[in-house]
C-alpha cells in the first residue's frame, strides 16, 4: 500500500511516518524541506498549496498532518480544501489528522468543544478554524475520507503504550478518567486505519486505554 504524509517532519506526521514504515507500508513523504526528515524514505520536495491531482495519483492513501503556523491558522481550512479538491472524485483515501475542538462534550451531541472555547482564548484560532475544515470536508461529494481528532490533551512527548480506544465523534476520557493521547498512540491509531479502512467518511476520535 503506497501512503503519503503532508507533515512528515512534524510532530505528529513524524510519528505517523516511523509507525507505517514499520509495519511495512510503502511511504512517501511530502514535505517543504526534506532536511529535517528524520528518517531516508521517499519524498517529494513541495509545499502543500502547490500539489497537483498528478502528484497524488499514485497514493492508495494521503495522510493530511499538516498544521498551520500561528498567525496564519485559516491554513487548516483553505489546506483542507485544497486537498479534497484535488482528491474528489479518485479512488485515493485522504486521512486528516483532526483537532479536539469538533468533538461533542454532551450526549445529545448539541455542544461541541469549540463551543466553551473564549474567543479570546490563545488557542482558539487554530481550534475554530480546524473545526470549520471539518464542518467543509463533510460537505465534500466523491471523496474517501476520516477525520480522526485526539483527545484534549495531544501529548507530543508521551509514551508509545502500544493500545488505545477508539471512539465516535464524542469526547471520551480513559480509565483515569482524563481525556488524552500520546501522538505516539495516536500514530498507531492511524496506521491501523490506514490498514483496515473501517471508518469511511466517518469522524472519529482515540484516547488512551
Amino acid at each position: 500500500m503506497k501512503v503519503a504524509i503532508i507533515g512528515a517532519t512534524g510532530h505528529a506526521g513524524s510519528l505517523i511516518m516511523k509507525e507505517a514504515m514499520a509495519r511495512g507500508l510503502d511511504v512517501t513523504a511530502i514535505v517543504r524541506n526534506p532536511k529535517k526528515l528524520s528518517e531516508n524514505i521517499p519524498f517529494l520536495e513541495k509545499d502543500l498549496y502547490e500539489l497537483t491531482g498528478e502528484d497524488l495519483r499514485p497514493f492508495d492513501v494521503v495522510v493530511d498532518a499538516f498544521n498551520a503556523p500561528r498567525g496564519k491558522e485559516e491554513m487548516h481550512q483553505s489546506s483542507l480544501k485544497h486537498l479534497t479538491q484535488l482528491l474528489s472524485g479518485t479512488t485515493t483515501r485522504l486521512l486528516v489528522v483532526g483537532g479536539a475542538s469538533s468533538l461533542f462534550i454532551d450526549p445529545g451531541k448539541t455542544t461541541r468543544m469549540i463551543n466553551r472555547v473564549p474567543e479570546n482564548a490563545p488557542f482558539y484560532p487554530t481550534a475554530h478554524h480546524m473545526y470549520q475544515a471539518l464542518v467543509n470536508l463533510k460537505q465534500t461529494e466523491n471523496l474517501r475520507w476520516t477525520y480522526i481528532s485526539p483527545a484534549s490533551i495531544f501529548d507530543p512527548a508521551g509514551e508509545r503504550t502500544g493500545s488505545y480506544q477508539l471512539h465516535d465523534d464524542s469526547l471520551h476520557q480513559n480509565t483515569d478518567g482524563k481525556s488524552m493521547i500520546s501522538m505516539a498512540d495516536y500514530a498507531i491509531a492511524m496506521v491501523d486505519e490506514i490498514l483496515q479502512d473501517k471508518h469511511e467518511n466517518q469522524h472519529i476520535s482515540v484516547v488512551s486505554d
